[in-house]
């Protein structure tokens, strides 16, 4: 069950354009997205409502979609707007349109209720155009199932071992107690790693001639949404001193494709040497590297799973976070589950 009365990150800004039909599968329902020429995006229930022929197989003409199995041409709201070789045209001849809204370089969309839509759920992700960071789009697939990413995502333990090459670099990560706080519709992860060795791609960055500290803290709220603040120093410099300090922030979003599969949308920004362009694709490449090795571990896990479904995981103190995350998140699915009662009914 996915949760519906949310924001989904749906596309990057860059992959849907004026003259182009992009598809894309959002918790399980196929889309047809595109841009107006005022620079809207439209998502489209992909599947044409008069024999099921995929939208994104049509054509654009002006701001409407035309399907090219029998023509039927629908225009930005949904509403059929021509038939080829009929006058009349049925009121029931729609599509379902949803909302989105693009802010900063994410486009967003609801999956839920029309109208309970609220632009104020969007969080803030500043450091996708802010001047102060250096960064470039990425995305994966996973074939697996969402939660095991956001699992993935809330116990940066795993970075000692899945990233012992890449991100981690020493067992000093796992063995820090990560402190987690629940705040609106997430929970707040912080964890400070003292006396560690830089990952490799730190030292190749920064330089540094022995140990640091470093230090993760973000935000994880529903539906799958990551905002982090990060970095290394020194370890000879005072608590609080961040002169020579490699920063970092990340915007991450899980989005459900299916049960089985996973977009990933993500960036790790910096916030030093921002005139040095191989410095931006260094630090892009040695994330993507990371969460390729993020990507083998998930995939095997999602086979193990499906080999053996009722198998039940058994928890560990590491996994304070992701277990408040999924009680919050299903909370949530099952409060839309609830009917309204008679009284409320007859209220609305």
């Amino acid at each position: 069950m996915y949760l519906k009365n949310c924001w989904y990150v749906a596309a990057w800004d860059h992959e849907i354009l004026v003259d182009t039909l992009l598809q894309r599968t959002i918790i399980g329902e196929s889309l047809v997205m595109y841009r107006t020429a005022a620079g809207q995006v439209v998502a489209m229930d992909n599947r044409c409502c008069h024999r099921h022929a995929p939208l994104h197989l049509g054509r654009r003409e002006g701001d409407c979609v035309r399907c090219m199995y029998h023509g039927l041409k629908y225009d930005a709201t949904g509403k059929c707007v021509d038939i080829p070789g009929q006058e009349m045209i049925p009121a029931k001849l729609m599509q379902r349109v949803y909302p989105t809204v693009q802010r900063k370089r994410w486009v967003w969309i609801w999956m839920g209720k029309p109208e309970l839509a609220d632009e104020s759920l969007i969080q803030d992700m500043f450091s996708l155009t802010s001047p102060e960071w250096r960064w470039i789009p990425s995305y994966l697939h996973y074939n697996c199932n969402y939660l095991n990413i956001c699992d993935n995502l809330l116990d940066f333990s795993h970075l000692s071992y899945v990233h012992e090459k890449t991100f981690g670099g020493s067992p000093n990560i796992a063995e820090a107690k990560p402190e987690v706080k629940r705040i609106e519709r997430g929970v707040a992860v912080s964890r400070d790693v003292k006396n560690t060795v830089p990952a490799p791609y730190h030292q190749r960055l920064g330089q540094f001639s022995g140990k640091v500290n470093r230090w993760f803290s973000y935000d994880f709220v529903v539906p799958g949404i990551l905002r982090l603040d990060g970095g290394v120093v020194s370890v000879d410099n005072a608590e609080g001193d961040h002169t020579g300090a490699l920063r970092f922030h990340s915007c991450q979003a899980v989005t459900p494709e299916t049960d089985q599969s996973t977009h990933y949308f993500y960036m790790q920004a910096h916030n030093f040497r921002l005139d040095d362009a191989t410095i931006t694709e260094s630090i892009h490449q040695s994330q993507r590297a990371a969460f390729l090795e993020d990507k083998t571990i998930l995939e095997a896990q999602q086979q193990m799973i499906n080999q053996s479904p009722d198998v039940a995981m058994l928890p560990i103190a590491a996994d304070l976070g992701l277990s408040q995350y999924r009680r919050i998140l299903q909370a949530l699915i099952e409060a839309e589950a609830v009917p309204p009662s008679p009284s409320m009914a007859l209220v609305e």
